[in-house]
């Protein structure tokens, strides 16, 4: 049995929010009055930028100017993590273990605008319009975000043995928290929504299955066939290897245009108006994911009904395979040749699906004309089969 008990301080570097803002660094645009026309000429120079009056100490700032900022009273953040795991031989070489694996993520940062509107209310609904004439995001760096991990890692190896070794690993999992790390900004960002923006973080996979096996093949000096001989130097010294890939999507979010909900600010969900989501699996242009009917629109001043990655994309399998093969040069020098192949099966790994309610064009009988990329997965990752060969000389 093993357990393990960790704590520490929130790494997130606070340099990171503070690097940019005004006054650090002031940003300037010429623009050219036209396409034809430049925004200026070399001979007269760079328009000088205006600066900032710092004889008082205190900095007003620009009404148009964005910034990001921390609390004045920063109470930084800490993570816990914690183990439990049990582990038994089984004999004939194989070793199990079953654990529990978690984190407590406590005050973790993220970005909240402080001059989110409610619905409806548009820019004159900003907090800091009225008072200041603000129309632009003021962005709180804060710390105040809890995040959970909580997974069964389970594993059974078998040790290499007579040529041979076998291990099978698997993870069941769940990621929640309000951000998929300290920078990614919140969804929703009135006082009264930011609740909402607790959900499964976007790299949560719960199922994740990995299967490995070395194999040297039984033929050669040393082995049960062909010893010696022109067997022996043909068959003898081959290596067989392999990993096998299984886990789950990633989640993703259903939205709506923003344009009725009128609170600059905020993104806004679409509405989930029925019961169940079905997954049809559909992959190409033309083809649906999930049922597009399952979500609808928002046309009026309120937010959608619908959570934060409720639905989860494709999954993924691979499998990766190598053959190697071992020369003795001499009692010394060796060569070593390699063949391996990346996503041996060459199977495509999809990317999610688009989640654009509005893309959608209905007609006026509701049913679908077009979808515009809503439910339809158009791309794929990058890691179709890849081939390599090498040689490998050690001593």
């Amino acid at each position: 049995m093993r357990l393990g008990y960790g704590i520490s301080i929130d790494p997130f570097p606070l340099a990171i929010p503070l690097r940019s803002s005004y006054p650090t660094v002031i940003e300037q645009s010429v623009p050219a009055p036209n396409t034809f026309s430049p925004a200026g000429r070399i001979a007269t120079g760079i328009p000088l930028p205006q600066l900032p009056d710092i004889s008082s100490g205190v900095l007003a700032l620009p009404t148009s100017v964005t910034t990001l900022t921390i609390p004045q009273d920063f109470n930084r953040g800490y993570v816990q993590s914690f183990n439990l795991t049990l582990q038994r031989e089984l004999g004939a070489g194989f070793v199990a273990q079953a654990g529990y694996v978690g984190s407590r993520s406590i005050r973790l940062t993220n970005r909240r605008d402080l001059n989110a509107a409610p619905p409806g209310t548009g820019a004159a609904g900003r907090p800091f319009f009225a008072q200041f004439r603000r129309n632009v995001a003021t962005t709180l760096h804060e710390p105040g975000y809890t995040s959970t991990l909580d997974s069964l890692q389970a594993q059974v190896d078998r040790r290499f043995s007579g040529g041979y070794s076998f291990g099978l690993a698997y993870t069941f999992s769940k990621a929640i928290g309000f951000g998929e790390n300290n920078d990614t900004g919140l969804f929703f960002n009135t006082a009264d929504m930011i609740t909402r923006n607790r959900s499964l973080l976007g790299f949560d996979r719960p199922h994740n299955l990995r299967l490995h096996s070395v194999y040297e093949l039984p033929f050669g000096k040393g082995k049960k066939w062909a010893q010696s001989g022109v067997g022996a130097a043909v068959a003898g010294g081959w290596q067989v290897n392999g990993i096998f890939s299984a886990y789950s999507g990633t989640p993703f979010t259903v939205t709506s245009s923003g344009a009725s909900l009128n609170a600059p600010g905020n993104s806004q969900v679409a509405d989930l108006v029925k019961s169940e989501v079905v997954i049809n699996g559909g992959t190409g242009p033309g083809q649906s994911y999930f049922d597009p009917l399952a979500f609808s629109a928002i046309t009026t001043a309120r937010f959608g009904n619908a959570g934060l990655n409720i639905l989860r994309g494709p999954g993924v399998v691979n499998l990766d395979l190598g053959i190697f093969r071992n020369f003795a040069i001499t009692e010394r020098w060796n060569l070593q040749f390699r063949a391996e192949a990346f996503n041996a099966t060459n199977t495509p790994h999809f990317n999610n699906p688009g989640g654009s309610v509005s893309s959608m064009v209905l007609n006026a009988d509701g049913t679908i004309r077009t979808l515009g990329g809503y439910t339809e997965i158009t791309s794929a990752r990058p890691d179709e089969r890849q081939v390599r060969f090498a040689l490998r000389i050690y001593f």
